[in-house]
């Protein structure tokens, strides 16, 4: 087996093609059928299921897939790698970010790693929470920091920091008169949140809060006007008087001489909890340094890190998707029930 056939099955396996397959590799197509037989011939065993349409992978096709994408990745990962020590690298650490991660908490641990080991790599992914819990199960990403701590077997998770969750409303808005909001207030006026599957954990998180503090009937009437993916659509909307959002206090610098004004909310426990996820085992030299700074970094910005937080994290629940409340359709197209 060459990487070449590997290179083969995978054009056929993504166009479900063999004449799109080809045109995309720039060769004819008989050798390229060729290669797929002499592929299937070396295992034994029929990875296409050929029809007058195209082509479609059998079950042995789909198993295959999923490891000639691994093996591409980790050669994408040697090159990468390779490119680090050209750059006087010597390691590198591959950091998945999902639900808006505060930009300025990075920025702290990045300076400080760049500082104290500046011949460490660091590569940052944005990508949704599913998408890191695949690569974390598949070695893709060493470690990611989300807001849910629910995932399956083979991931560790702890929290490593809460940030206050505050208001953020158009600027000469009735709230405003409020030094802290009343959730109860708040929530009279059509709400901007957080997109469900986008900012999945920020978007549970808000559920909880709003279902622990709200009667039914409060619930039900909820008016949900939009959910936003970026910050800037969060700002325009809000900025335009569409609604009020529900956003993260370290969003306020952000926010800042815009037409936009934060104000905290009257309850105790409105907060937003950030994890740090990894898989199980033992951690690398260089992620167990990062996890060391992650816990200075905490200290130094006053944050209540848990006592022993990296001394041993606690292994992640099975997974469940938890059901926000009932909150009624924005517009007739959202639902979060």
């Amino acid at each position: 087996m060459e990487l070449r056939h590997l290179r083969y099955f995978l054009a056929v396996a993504e166009e479900l093609n063999f004449t799109r397959a080809a045109a995309r590799l720039h060769i004819e197509q008989s050798p390229l059928s060729r290669a797929i037989k002499e592929l299937e011939s070396e295992l034994g065993i029929q990875l296409f299921e050929r029809n007058p349409r195209g082509v479609q992978l059998t079950w042995a096709g789909s198993v295959f897939l999923d490891n000639a994408k691994r093996i591409f990745a980790a050669l994408e990962q040697a090159r990468m790698d390779m490119r680090g020590v050209a750059l006087g690298f010597r390691g590198t650490l591959r950091i998945a970010v999902s639900d808006g991660i505060a930009p300025n908490r990075l920025a702290d641990l990045l300076a400080r790693c760049r500082q104290e080991e500046p011949e460490l790599g660091i590569r940052l992914f944005e990508v949704s929470y599913a998408q890191q819990v695949k690569g974390l199960l598949e070695h893709h990403y060493d470690l990611g920091f989300a807001r849910i701590d629910a995932a399956g077997s083979g991931l560790q998770a702890q929290p490593v920091w809460s940030d206050p969750l505050v208001a953020a409303l158009p600027a000469r808005h009735p709230l405003l008169s409020h030094r802290r909001i009343p959730l109860q207030e708040l929530v009279r006026h059509p709400l901007i949140l957080s997109h469900s599957e986008v900012h999945e954990g920020q978007f549970q998180q808000i559920s909880r809060l709003l279902r622990a503090h709200l009667s039914e009937d409060e619930a039900a009437r909820l008016d949900i006007a939009e959910q936003y993916i970026s910050r800037e659509t969060m700002q325009a909307l809000v900025a335009a008087g569409y609604g009020v959002a529900l956003v993260s206090g370290t969003e306020r610098s952000d926010l800042a001489g815009s037409e936009i004004v934060t104000r905290a909310l009257s309850l105790p426990d409105s907060e937003l909890t950030t994890y740090l996820l990894r898989p199980a085992g033992e951690p690398s030299a260089h992620l167990s340094r990062f996890l060391e700074r992650v816990a200075q970094t905490c200290r130094r910005t006053e944050e209540p890190s848990p006592q022993g937080l990296f001394d041993s994290l606690r292994p992640l629940a099975p997974l469940t998707r938890l059901r926000p409340m009932g909150l009624p359709q924005a517009h007739g197209s959202l639902s979060v029930s």
